[in-house]
């Protein structure tokens, strides 16, 4: 049984890979999971993170020389030219991530050129440098995709891990990312949709990490031709929740003023539940831009102290948690804060207790 882990503690997992392959203790990881789920996403984020390049390579669409070379003759041998996208100490530097996408993709010549780079760290006298840590992904067996058993051999050169999607870890990610706050405050209300991947059926289009970031750039390119947003969108995540986003998106025109609530001149709290997860979302995007420009204590404040009218507390647990993530542990330095938290500790710690521990906490 693969280990079934969610994007952040994989991120956890390829940082430490990444620090253990300069000092020799590197092993290979093996990212499972079905399409949209982010993959390639988390290996990205953790070379820039670290401020290291990331060769990404698509083995599906290789042939073997690519990997191997080409032979030519050098007086009376035989040798083979190194490719060029792969690692140089020179020319990329001395840590990095080599990154083998569609590894489950590939025929089995390209994955057997590819063996003795993953097994061995070589290919004929070409060695990947100390520092680079070696990665690889692809889809499971049954994901409607091209794929090809892994070898015994090979797959007992990797640790494996299945990327598992989940909620929070999205979140976090898109409010980095800039994603429009309506497409998160709808996933908070319909977390259920954040992926739908059903391989039976044949839907091209279907929910998932990466499709909501396509419907996210639909809303920003069509918002002014209403006539081709629904479509847009449905063309994204498919019909069903393309349809329900739109009708969200339409009903948080009835939002209180995001403003007021940020500059304390006003506590409204709409009725429907929709729009709190709105309000909330908006929210957490304010204070990011106030922590950008610089001025964050007072919207920060202000919104601790909205996080404890809203009726639902759990919907206030989330306001302050999704608020941490976006800016940090300064909010534990507020007073408000404070507040906040013994207002609603019980529930904390019965969240605390129901998980098993550590579900409800910000660290």
């Amino acid at each position: 049984m693969i280990g079934r882990m969610r994007p952040s503690h994989v991120r956890a997992v390829i940082e430490r890979e990444l620090a253990a392959a300069a000092d020799g203790i590197h092993t290979p990881v093996m990212l499972w999971g079905p399409p949209g789920v982010g993959k390639s996403r988390i290996a990205a984020a953790v070379a820039q993170s670290h401020g290291v390049p990331l060769i990404d390579i698509r083995l599906s669409q290789m042939e073997p020389t690519d990997l191997r070379g080409i032979p030519y003759r050098q007086e009376d041998r035989v040798v083979w030219s190194v490719p060029a996208l792969l690692p140089d100490r020179d020319r990329h530097g001395a840590r990095g991530i080599l990154f083998l996408d569609e590894i489950t993709s590939a025929p089995p010549t390209v994955t057997a050129a590819a063996y003795q780079l993953i097994l061995d760290r070589r290919l004929g006298e070409y060695a990947v440098p100390l520092g680079w840590a070696l990665v690889a992904a692809g889809n499971r067996h049954g994901d409607r995709g091209v794929s090809y058993i892994m070898p015994a051999p090979l797959a007992n050169r990797f640790t494996h891990y299945e990327v598992e999607p989940q909620l929070d870890d999205w979140v976090a990610w898109a409010h980095g990312a800039g994603i429009d706050a309506r497409i998160i405050a709808f996933l908070r209300f319909r977390p259920d949709l954040l992926f739908q991947f059903d391989p039976a059926r044949a839907s091209a289009a279907f929910p998932s990490p990466r499709s909501w970031e396509y419907a996210d750039r639909a809303l920003r390119k069509f918002s002014d031709a209403p006539q081709l947003l629904l479509d847009a969108v449905k063309a994204c995540v498919g019909a069903a929740a393309g349809i329900e986003l739109m009708a969200f998106v339409e009903h948080m025109q009835a939002m209180p003023d995001i403003e007021a609530i940020a500059t304390g001149r006003s506590s409204e709290v709409p009725l429907g539940l929709d729009l709190q997860y709105g309000v909330v979302q908006a929210l957490v995007r304010h204070a990011q831009a106030a922590c950008a420009s610089g001025g964050p204590d007072a919207v920060v404040r202000n919104i601790l102290r909205y996080a404890r009218e809203l009726p639902q507390r759990e919907l206030g647990v989330m306001l302050v948690t999704d608020l941490h993530r976006s800016i940090g542990r300064p909010l534990y330095a507020l007073p408000e804060f404070a507040e906040w938290a013994q207002c609603v500790s019980d529930l904390l710690l019965y969240q605390h207790e129901a998980t098993g521990g550590g579900a409800a906490t910000m660290t």
